[in-house]
């Protein structure tokens, strides 16, 4: 029982797939590009963009390209144009089927068993022939310069012939047109001459115009800059004229303001003295009042502390300074005591002292004495010589003396013109050698003996000695 199911349900899957199979080898598909054509016991269709169902045995179908076509249309044979130049004309087309299904049943009858090359060949000798006729129709220049009018014009004259073969003309561009005898080569000359020559005037106006605007311009620029030279001098005399206005009111502002601020800078040193000799007055007089109330308050605290003194001599000093009187008393008396007696030992002790000192005194002054009477002899003895040489001996140290200063003079500073012979350092020296000089005046105007005569006594001492000498014998 088992292998019987297991069986039927192999069997029925193989069906199943059979049936799938044969259904998938009859349905056929139609892209968007293209339609399918079927043909059968139910009659002609199209089919675009979805599937069908194709019967075997009892149904057919064909495919038709829906796609853009392009090709060239250019005739071998010469093209004569409205003036009977022969030109050769090259041009392009792009033609398709149309969409709806008549057109597409049309295209069908026209082209379904054709190649796409006799298809081709069908539509360019369609598109030859009208072209021919369009040509006749221009003239060379309107083929090259116009086109675009060909374009239409070839569009407008093929759409209802190509459109009973289901087709429609996308676009007919003319690429090239060439004629045997130059005919288009030679056109454009007198244009061109034209143009040239228009150019070149154009070129000579132009450089005519530029010449004038230029020394138009210049003109103007120098005329502007003369212009502007003197409105900035006028301006820069005006700027410098207000500058120096301003300035002076500034100065002048300056000196009010000044003179305001000294004035309020005394009222206020005014008014701060014043206040400030009214406050001192006020603290004076404020301490003066301290003063008054603290001595009052001292007054009264010594009044109180007398009161008080008085209270305790009357309790207590009376009876002590009895005691004390007495205490005092027997105190000098010992010490009246002590006092003599150390008086008494004092003076034995002076008086012993100055009997000594006395003795010595007087011993010193006999040896002074004698020390005197021989200096006395001795200066005796001396003769005008002795003092002479003691002069002239100790005039060196007043030289030295004088000279001293001189010594502790850190540096001199000499002016000289160059006028006078003795200044220089010789100067000093000579300056020395003079006061030197004024030392014998000196000791003549303080001692009053003249030199000169010491000087001659000294010469007459040589032979004083030997005429005194038998009188002393």
């Amino acid at each position: 029982m088992t292998n019987e199911i297991i069986l039927y349900a192999g069997l029925a899957a193989l069906a199943l797939i059979v049936v799938m199979g044969i259904l998938a080898r009859m349905y056929r598909k139609a892209g968007p590009n293209e339609a399918l054509i079927v043909y059968g016991f139910r009659g002609p269709r199209v089919v675009k963009g979805h599937g069908t169902v194709i019967f075997p045995m009892v149904e057919s179908c064909r495919e038709l390209s829906l796609e853009l076509m392009s090709f060239d249309v250019a005739p071998q044979q010469d093209l004569y144009t409205k003036q009977g130049v022969a030109v050769t004309v090259e041009a392009v087309a792009q033609i398709k089927v149309r969409s709806d299904q008549p057109s597409i049943l049309t295209a069908a009858e026209q082209f379904l068993t054709k190649t796409p090359p006799q298809r081709e060949g069908l539509i360019r000798l369609v598109m030859e022939g009208h072209l021919r006729g369009i040509i006749g129709q221009l003239t060379v220049e309107q083929i090259v310069k116009e086109p675009e009018m060909v374009g239409e014009r070839m569009r407008a004259t093929c759409a209802e012939e190509v459109s009973k073969m289901g087709l429609e003309v996308i676009s007919f561009t003319i690429k090239e047109v060439r004629d045997k005898n130059e005919y288009i080569s030679n056109m454009g000359r007198p244009d061109v001459a034209r143009i040239k020559r228009d150019a070149e005037m154009a070129t000579a106006e132009a450089e005519r115009d530029t010449a004038i605007l230029r020394a138009t311009a210049t003109r103007e620029a120098a005329v502007a800059k003369a212009q502007a030279d003197q409105d900035r001098v006028i301006a820069e005399t005006a700027s410098q004229t207000r500058q120096a206005e301003a300035q002076r009111d500034l100065d002048i502002k300056k000196a009010e303001f000044s003179e305001q601020s000294r004035r309020q800078q005394a009222s206020a040193d005014k008014a701060y003295e014043l206040q400030t000799n009214i406050m001192l007055q006020q603290v004076t007089a404020e301490q003066v009042k301290v003063q008054q109330v603290e001595k009052e308050g001292q007054i009264k605290v010594q009044e109180a502390e007398i009161l008080r003194h008085e209270k305790e001599l009357i309790a207590t000093v009376l009876k002590g300074s009895e005691i004390e009187r007495q205490r005092i008393e027997n105190m000098a008396a010992a010490e009246k005591n002590r006092l003599t007696a150390e008086a008494e030992g004092r003076a034995a002790a002076i008086r012993s002292q100055g009997e000594a000192e006395a003795s010595i005194i007087l011993q010193k002054g006999e040896a002074e004495a004698k020390a005197m009477n021989v200096k006395a002899e001795a200066y005796q003895e001396w003769n005008q010589a002795a003092v002479l040489d003691k002069l002239l001996t100790n005039m060196a140290d007043v030289v030295r003396a004088m000279s001293e200063p001189l010594s502790k003079v850190d540096h001199i500073t000499i002016v000289s013109t160059g006028n006078d012979d003795a200044a220089g350092v010789h100067k000093i020296t000579g300056d020395m050698t003079r006061i030197a000089a004024q030392v014998p005046a000196l000791f003549e105007a303080l001692s009053g003996v003249d030199i000169k005569q010491l000087m001659a006594n000294v010469q007459g001492i040589k032979t004083k000695p030997v005429a005194d000498e038998p009188a002393e014998k």
